[in-house]
């Protein structure tokens, strides 16, 4: 039973024993009409004021003088939210939902980061390592929880993405794996139920999307 149930996640479709289902995330980008690119609209005017909606709170966050710095923050947005939205439709698959994909996107910046601070702030690192007031016969296990907290980082992040985004959809096939079964008026309830827990998953992909990438700039702004 579970193994059916989670195989709606596995990308199993293939050609030549490649997966396919994950050139879902560049073939996406046909889903967007081509005057979005060329001709301003309301979809491209509120696009532009989410981005420096964004670039506003994680300038703010990374208090860095470059402006650009929040680039990189932003581009990650876009893509997790883009990838979120897809696999909202149905028969398209989810690649935000595997632990392949958001390990992708966490651990080069974790790792990137960590490079960057241990190399250039090393006494920053070390000073971070213990906070402030902290007594001395806790110093040693403060060191150790923070270490072990800062290890764990990349893995928190790709784990609570692809959780929120599997759990979704799992109730949502449990639902509607149910439907062949049910009377007339259980029926609509059921699509009353589907129909409230999809707008709950597009308010999921959102949220988790901007969890993402602010918490990523928390990451950097600590190395500074």
């Amino acid at each position: 039973m579970m193994t059916s149930l989670f195989s709606i996640f596995e990308p199993s479709s293939s050609i030549f024993n490649s997966p396919l289902n994950w050139l879902s995330t560049p073939l996406g980008i046909l889903f967007i009409p081509y005057l979005f690119w060329v001709s301003p609209s309301r979809w491209s005017l509120l696009w532009a004021k989410i981005i420096f909606y964004l670039h506003t709170e994680f300038k703010t966050l990374l208090k860095s003088p470059h402006k650009m710095g929040t680039i990189i923050f932003i581009s990650l947005f876009s893509l997790i939210i883009f990838n979120n939205s897809l696999g909202l439709f149905p028969y398209i698959f989810t690649s935000s939902s595997h632990l392949v994909m958001t390990l992708t996107l966490s651990l080069p910046l974790w790792v990137s980061f960590m490079a960057y601070g241990w190399l250039n702030h090393t006494k920053h690192m070390f000073t971070h390592l213990v906070p402030q007031g902290t007594p001395s016969f806790l110093m040693p296990l403060m060191v150790l929880i923070e270490t072990i907290s800062n290890l764990i980082r990349p893995g928190t992040l790709a784990v609570r993405l692809a959780a929120n985004m599997i759990a979704g959809h799992l109730i949502l096939t449990l639902l509607s794996q149910t439907g062949s079964s049910l009377s007339f008026a259980l029926l609509f309830l059921l699509l009353l139920s589907q129909f409230l827990l999809l707008i709950l998953e597009t308010a999921v992909a959102i949220i988790q999307s901007y969890v993402f990438s602010t918490l990523s700039t928390l990451y950097a702004s600590e190395i500074n």
